[in-house]
């Protein structure tokens, strides 16, 4: 006869963690989910195996907010290698050009205010995006490249931290949807002599800072309730929206799929309080009426399903 398997444990909150290079973002997040014996783990937008940095893992309901922080403004620490171009765009992938380097601090500098605020930027090859149903990167390990269309996205922070020929580094804060690897490679071809990413660094993701965050080694070197004190509350995802704190009564009706008249502008969201803690997330309507979106559950609990 077969062993039942053993239940996981029902955990709930974030984890801040300093993803190390060399792991994708789903190897590091189930060796976590093992150091918790979390029973359902989620991840916040992956990072590249070759960058490091903060990777907010989501636990138990935790995961139902994830979305907040994929739409979060992000800041790296990029190093970028002037005079080779690869395949992928960064130090992984194969060689496709060398070229000599006559490049000075004053020349990156200056090329890099060309790159700062609202740009286009078409997205590589080697990414997840999907054509047709499929990985954009299976289809670049085939040989095939397909088009694709410009996207806008937002530089708000770009700065030349240092300068030291053939290299450089970057300080970076951008958003969703930007892939600093093209941006290196597209600085690279405005010098005229190619470039790729050699490094990159995820040092914040919206309110979160990695200077916070522990790595897989400092989990792994303590015990299981000294691992749980570490985990942030839920509503740490939620740090750059409004709070609006319900009574008892109040948090009764939201929990049970009503609404409240609060004379709200329309269409924001709202972090929601009760006297026994975080709940969960509200949404304002036309009317300036507040309605739950998305609601914590918690054992013994009864709350209606709510549609965003």
């Amino acid at each position: 006869m077969s062993q039942r398997r053993r239940s996981r444990r029902a955990v709930d909150g974030v984890l801040l963690l300093d993803k190390p290079s060399g792991l994708t973002s789903n190897q590091a997040l189930q060796q976590a989910r093992r150091l918790f014996d979390a029973a359902k783990a989620g991840h916040t937008g992956t990072l590249d195996p070759l960058a490091s940095g903060l990777l907010p893992l989501t636990f138990g309901e935790a995961t139902k907010f994830s979305q907040q922080l994929l739409d979060a403004d992000k800041s790296y620490t990029a190093s970028v290698r002037l005079g080779i171009t690869t395949d992928t765009g960064d130090a992984e992938g194969e060689t496709l050009r060398a070229c000599p380097v006559d490049v000075d601090h004053a020349a990156v500098a200056s090329v890099l205010a060309r790159f700062r605020g609202e740009i286009d930027q078409v997205p590589p090859m080697y990414s997840a995006l999907k054509h047709q149903g499929r990985p954009l990167y299976e289809l670049a390990r085939e040989g095939q490249m397909i088009e694709r269309p410009p996207r806008r996205v937002s530089i708000h922070r770009l700065e030349l931290r240092s300068f030291e020929a053939p290299c450089f580094e970057l300080a970076v804060t951008c958003s969703k949807g930007t892939y600093i690897r093209t941006l290196a490679e597209d600085i690279g071809a405005v010098l005229g002599c190619g470039a790729h990413l050699s490094a990159l660094r995820r040092t914040a993701i919206g309110p979160l800072t990695v200077d916070r965050a522990v790595s897989l080694a400092q989990l792994a070197s303590i015990d299981l309730a000294t691992r749980d004190g570490l985990l942030a509350g839920m509503d740490s995802l939620l740090g750059a929206l409004p709070e609006i704190r319900l009574d008892a009564a109040e948090a009764g009706v939201v929990r049970h799929g009503g609404s409240l008249l609060r004379d709200l502008a329309p269409g924001l969201l709202f972090r929601l309080r009760a006297p026994d803690g975080f709940i969960g997330l509200g949404r304002s309507d036309d009317a300036g009426r507040l309605w739950p979106k998305r609601l914590v559950v918690r054992a013994g609990d009864q709350v209606s399903t709510t549609k965003d």
